[in-house]
């Protein structure tokens, strides 16, 4: 007994120890100072070294899309560094092309600014807005997923295309240090200018956690946008084929909404996945929806049934309806919004049936 508790206390001074030296470390060693970073060759910003280029371009209210928080797990955040940035961290190969490394293409949440930059961002990146936002609803949509809905403040407006998204900043809280931002699909209209309206499953992370737990109505809270290449293409007549799951409806959602307000005559079917009846929601929506709109189906599949869902809808995952009511690509176009996985098998049954490349938009999550 006496060993083990030598032991613990050997490790516990250790751990403490390290912990001080890394932060004595990181006030010294790490301290770069004042740094210049241009953009674009012509705008010219002095930030504090040590953070990510993304976190530092943030703090000038320069705002990259990055869905995951500047983790490292979406692959958004891309920029081109000219110079400086230091070498390619395997952090960021998984998700740039032989293409993008040759033209020097970084993941700015995993570049560090440590020396003078260079870089080249999108000019519509500067158009980009941050909007301080009153929490109006916090609604409980299942038991994992709550609708926000978020008033800006009055005369500002959000300009955006049905099927984009905002970031939301996290503020620091309890069991968090840090702050953070987090991507989230727009479920609301576009012409409803001054309030947006998000679907926000519970993860477990830092930014779920903050709003599952701690968000009340009344809150403020700040977001910037829009974001986003998913959005509406109205420039064709052909058959919309939208596939979503979870809160990978929200930007679908938008999508239809823009459909009814514009009085737009195309035909339109909409898959939505779920894992059990508990699993779907804005039901009496999307029924007003198939009674309004011009040639409009709902198809609901869920993929966990038990004999007591009493379910008589179809079964399986969102991609087995597809094989089942697709016969092919014909005059359609495909619209997709879900995680990875998801994506990845919906894209298989689309190309397989004769979809290609350029019909086939999608928001991964």
């Amino acid at each position: 007994m006496q060993t083990i508790l030598t032991t613990t206390a050997i490790v516990t001074a250790f751990t403490g120890i390290l912990a001080f030296l890394l932060t004595l470390a990181n006030k010294t060693i790490a301290n770069y100072g004042e740094l210049k970073i241009t953009i674009n060759d012509e705008k010219e910003h002095i930030v504090q070294g040590g953070s990510s280029l993304l976190s530092s371009l943030i703090d000038e209210k320069i705002f990259i899309p990055s869905a995951c928080g500047g983790k490292g797990t979406c692959g958004y955040c891309k920029v081109k560094v000219l110079e400086g940035g230091g070498p390619i961290l395997p952090t960021e190969l998984p998700w740039l092309t032989e293409e993008e490394l040759d033209d020097n293409i970084r993941l700015s949440c995993q570049c560090k600014v440590k020396e003078d930059m260079k870089i080249e961002v999108p000019e519509e990146l500067f158009n980009v807005k941050e909007y301080e936002t009153t929490v109006e609803l916090i609604e409980d949509m299942t038991p994992e997923i709550k609708k926000l809905r978020l008033r800006l403040n009055e005369g500002e407006e959000i300009n955006f295309k049905p099927g984009q998204y905002i970031q939301l900043k996290v503020p620091t809280y309890k069991g968090n240090d840090e702050e953070v931002f987090k991507a989230y699909s727009i479920a609301s209209s576009p012409m409803n200018k001054n309030y947006i309206d998000l679907y926000i499953g519970y993860t477990g992370g830092i930014a779920t956690t903050y709003i599952h737990k701690f968000l009340k109505e009344g809150n403020r809270v700040k977001i910037n946008g829009p974001y986003g290449d998913f959005y509406y293409h109205g420039e064709t007549n052909r058959e919309m084929i939208l596939i979503a799951v979870a809160t990978g409806i929200a930007p679908i959602l938008s999508i239809l909404r823009h459909i009814k307000e514009n009085n737009i005559k195309r035909k339109v079917t909409f898959y939505f996945g779920a894992k059990t009846p508990d699993d779907l929601f804005e039901l009496d929506l999307i029924k007003n929806l198939e009674e309004e709109l011009y040639d409009f189906r709902f198809i609901s599949t869920l993929s966990r049934v038990k004999e007591e869902h009493n379910w008589t809808g179809e079964e399986g995952r969102v991609n087995v309806a597809l094989e089942k009511y697709i016969q092919g690509a014909g005059n359609k176009e495909a619209y997709l919004c879900g995680s990875p996985p998801m994506i990845d098998s919906v894209i298989k049954v689309l190309t397989e049936k004769g979809f290609t490349e350029d019909v086939i938009y999608y928001d991964k999550f």
